[in-house]
């Protein structure tokens, strides 16, 4: 089962497969003896799925089902599987029975493939356990810690020296995280470990928690993909990464970044136990400006929340296509079940808000990289929202537009991209 789990399903042979069956299933359905009925009725079986698949894009951005707009991409899947299906259906009158297995097949192999597509499109669940919102459990080792886990004295780079058996790439697995003090019930976080990491005599490095999007699931695959690039040219060095958990159970609902007796003690559980369990359990230098909190979509609201909430733990925020503040795709359902009907206490928790009520130089010396994808306009409309009032407080700022992106998967990448970039000399870990 682990196997299945973990069985690539973007740019993999497994795609390509799925890709090509659907192919000969299409191809099987339209080679029939011709009559005027048969192509009739096929014509209309196309056109109508094909109708029905557009309409349901359509309405789903009118009616923003899933808090974004849905790119042209996602209709031309939906439209083309719709019409599969339309195809099939009409397949099985008239027809022998092999033909209506096949047709009864096709109906679910055309919506499996255009989920499959879709999904490559996005670029975001990189194997067919994170589709579904399942974690596979993948155990990684950790070393031993080591005795000086205090702020160096002088830039991490300009001490350490790779030794000849470091490897080349970093790991990554998983590990459950309990939620010792808020009860939160999460799905295994991942790890990253660099290659300075695994090493017999490991530095102290800085530490990332990022939490990725609603809904979705705590895997690592991106984060891990950019910082194996940036530990390439920079000897081996970079950040240990956490991906926590922030939904909980199946990852179907969204706890809003807070604490509540509906959703579970999310909040606790990120801010308090996964920062204990990360203390406690891996080789990280014990001092907040080497601390990250990090985020994707709803984690990066999460992310822009904790950062200004918990300045005394994290003095550094990588916010990727964040909300403005969570909760924001159903702010009325988010005051009744989470914060109990309360509205003060939902405006007291968005982050802007947090940064204005804070004394006076709460945020000076901290470091905030906020981006969004350039056709990704309400997320790049908060990013600029959330971004201005962190500048305003004396945050040191940046401000990206991952050019040509939506809210997938290439504005992860290019986002942390930038966020590394900029966050590698504040960390030590290069010297710009």
């Amino acid at each position: 089962m682990e196997g299945l789990l973990t069985l690539p399903i973007i740019d993999s042979p497994a795609m390509w497969i799925v890709y090509g069956i659907a192919a000969v299933l299409l191809v099987t359905l339209l080679c029939r003896r011709p009559t005027a009925k048969r192509v009739r009725r096929a014509l209309i079986g196309i056109v109508v799925g094909a109708a029905v698949g557009a309409a349901a894009y359509l309405v789903s951005n009118v009616a923003d089902a899933f808090g974004v707009d849905l790119p042209v991409e996602v209709g031309v899947w939906a439209a083309a599987a719709f019409a599969g299906v339309g195809l099939a259906i009409v397949s099985l009158w008239d027809s022998h029975v092999w033909r209506k297995i096949v047709a009864a097949l096709s109906i679910v192999w055309f919506v499996v493939t255009a989920v499959i597509g879709i999904n490559a499109f996005y670029g975001l669940n990189p194997n067919v356990g994170t589709l579904f919102g399942v974690v596979a459990s993948a155990p990684i080792g950790l070393p031993a810690l080591i005795e000086d886990r205090d702020a160096p004295a002088q830039p991490i780079h300009t001490t350490w020296t790779p030794p000849g058996d470091m490897p080349e790439v970093g790991q990554r697995g998983t590990q459950a995280i309990p939620g010792t003090v808020s009860g939160f019930v999460a799905r295994d976080a991942s790890v990253y470990l660099p290659p300075a990491a695994l090493v017999k005599d490991p530095p102290a490095l800085p530490v990332v928690i990022m939490m990725m999007g609603y809904t979705g699931n705590p895997d690592g695959t991106i984060i891990s993909d950019v910082l194996d690039g940036f530990a390439a040219k920079h000897d081996g060095l970079a950040p240990i990464v956490i991906v926590a958990d922030q939904l909980g159970g199946d990852g179907s609902r969204d706890p809003a970044c807070a604490d509540s007796t509906t959703f579970g003690n999310a909040e606790t559980y990120v801010t308090t136990d996964v920062v204990n369990w990360a203390r406690a359990n891996l080789n990280i230098i014990d001092d907040p400006d080497y601390w990250t909190i990090a985020g994707y979509s709803n984690g990066g609201g999460c992310a822009a929340k904790y950062a200004a909430k918990y300045p005394q733990t994290f003095q550094n925020v990588i916010d990727v296509s964040g909300e403005e503040f969570p909760g924001s795709e159903d702010p009325d359902a988010v005051v009744t079940d989470v914060y109990g009907g309360d509205e003060g206490a939902f405006e007291a928790s968005k982050p802007i808000n947090i940064m204005k009520a804070a004394p006076a130089s709460t945020y000076r010396g901290m470091t905030g990289i906020f981006s969004a994808g350039s056709e990704d306009p309400s997320f790049l409309a908060a990013a600029r929202a959330v971004s201005t009032e962190a500048q305003t407080v004396g945050m040191d700022t940046t401000l990206f537009e991952v050019e040509g992106a939506d809210h997938g998967g290439t504005a992860v990448s290019g986002g942390l991209d930038k966020g590394f970039e900029v966050l590698f000399p504040v960390l030590g870990l290069s010297s710009g």
